[in-house]
């Protein structure tokens, strides 16, 4: 079967690059591949009652399916350079903010309507930062909410599946170079194309380097984040979070000088488990229907782990690091505040006293003896800070559940219009290690929509 484009993966990237694709040449024969479930059956099976912790599905619902990892997020698109990728060191600043707010202009279009746009431009918080040397990074946010979220996906399906012929629980073994195109092998068939566009998320990056291997694509290392989830009373954040929703918070540490820095803030929002290549880690997510909110906020502090010569595995490093926690906790460990600085582990009653009702149903124990001690000194660092513009944060009752990785694929040798060295062959999304959010995911695959067309 012979398609004019094909694309790997259908999250974000892979939707947005299909939608435009037949927007602006609608007789383009278009497939999409995905590993995962179609939207309506993507459901993770834990209920909190039957079903308390993860069960290792063959296909992680919360990972893979129709949406991608960012499905079932909070569904926060945050309009700017200054994180969320490099994608701008391609295209250019004022391009990439352009195709962001285009993207956003779609989500309003398709379900997203009457949510908020917040912004951190002319905020007092920014001074309040400054002076107790913490620094808050600028952008516009778009919060869709989990539920919205999800409406917005359907409607883009909806619209979509008579126009773009999908595959779901496809799993793509590997993509060979034809004379004049590319051949994508699944397990039971092979399929042709001129262009293929390879979007496939943060938990597509092993996939991603085996590919870039046989295809000989040259990649350079990335990095890592390693942390914790923080989860503490709504109020203490909600001066902050009230303006802003989203407040990306940097802090340098005085003891080692590393970055640490808040990540995917969830007002009154519930911490998830997150299967990747079989590693349970920690995420959170927020609702914009008030019934379903929550008396808690949630939040992530990560520090950020390079590596060169002679250890280049960063994705390695930080599964290592998320196992150990598997191995300990069976999965996601929680620890009140007050007994990591006690140096004491939590448990079932203490976790049972504390005046924070938990979200996640995971395993009271010690981070101590999970995350190393120069992250873990940096994130009680970084807790101190914060105390200071949102008093209560360095709380005894405090949860930090570990571990919270990112990984972050290799990244992938392209041109200005995230071409790689095979001409039509195009690397798009976190999967590439250039893009970090779902904007800048959707952003990219606009992009080269638009090359391809053009």
């Amino acid at each position: 079967m012979k398609y004019d484009v094909i694309i790997i993966g259908a999250g974000p990237g892979g939707i947005f690059s299909a939608y435009e694709l037949i927007q602006k040449k609608p007789e383009l024969k278009v497939a999409i591949f995905e590993a995962g479930h179609a939207l309506e059956k993507r459901k993770c099976p834990i209920d909190g009652d039957k079903i308390k912790t993860c069960i290792a599905c063959k296909s992680c619902s919360i990972m893979s399916g129709f949406g991608g990892a960012g499905a079932f997020s909070d569904g926060k698109y945050n309009i700017t350079n200054d994180f969320g990728g490099t994608l701008y060191e391609y295209i250019g600043k004022k391009p990439a903010l352009e195709l962001m707010q285009y993207v956003d202009e779609i989500n309003m279009r398709f379900g997203g309507e009457g949510t908020k746009l917040y912004s951190t431009a002319g905020t007092k918080f920014k001074t309040i930062c400054i002076q107790n040397d913490l620094h808050l990074l600028d952008a516009s946010v778009r919060h869709l909410g989990t539920d919205i979220n999800y409406v917005v996906l359907e409607n883009l399906y909806a619209y979509l599946k008579d126009k773009v012929e999908f595959f779901f629980d496809t799993y793509v073994d590997s993509v060979g170079i034809l004379k004049d195109g590319y051949e994508v092998k699944c397990k039971d068939s092979v399929y042709e194309c001129t262009k293929c566009i390879v979007s496939v998320g943060r938990s597509g990056s092993k996939w991603m380097e085996k590919v870039c291997k046989e295809l000989d694509i040259n990649t350079k290392s990335n990095r890592v984040d390693i942390g914790v989830r923080v989860e503490l009373p709504a109020t203490v954040f909600a001066h902050l979070t009230d303006e802003l929703y989203e407040s990306k918070i940097v802090y340098r540490t005085e003891k080692y000088g590393d970055k640490v820095r808040t990540f995917c803030m969830n007002p009154k929002g519930a911490v998830v488990n997150e299967n990747t290549n079989g590693i349970i880690t920690v995420n959170g997510h927020s609702y914009e229907d008030p019934a379903r909110q929550t008396e808690n906020t949630n939040f992530a502090l990560l520090v950020a782990k390079h590596f060169s010569e002679p250890f280049k595995d960063s994705n390695g490093y930080g599964e290592s690091i998320a196992k150990l926690s598997n191995m300990l906790g069976g999965g996601v460990i929680v620890q009140r505040f007050g007994d990591l600085i006690r140096g004491r582990r939590s448990t079932p009653s203490r976790i049972e006293e504390s005046f924070i009702t938990p979200t996640l149903n995971a395993t009271p124990g010690d981070l101590s003896l999970v995350l190393p001690k120069r992250i873990l000194d940096g994130i009680i660092e970084m807790i101190y800070a914060l105390d200071k513009v949102a008093p209560g944060t360095a709380n005894e009752d405090t949860l930090l559940y570990g571990v919270e990785v990112k990984f972050y694929n290799m990244e992938v040798e392209v041109d200005d219009k995230l071409e790689t060295c095979h001409k039509g062959m195009y690397i798009i999304g976190d999967g590439s290690g250039i893009t970090h959010s779902l904007s800048h995911a959707s952003a990219s695959g606009v992009h080269v929509a638009r090359n391809i067309v053009e």
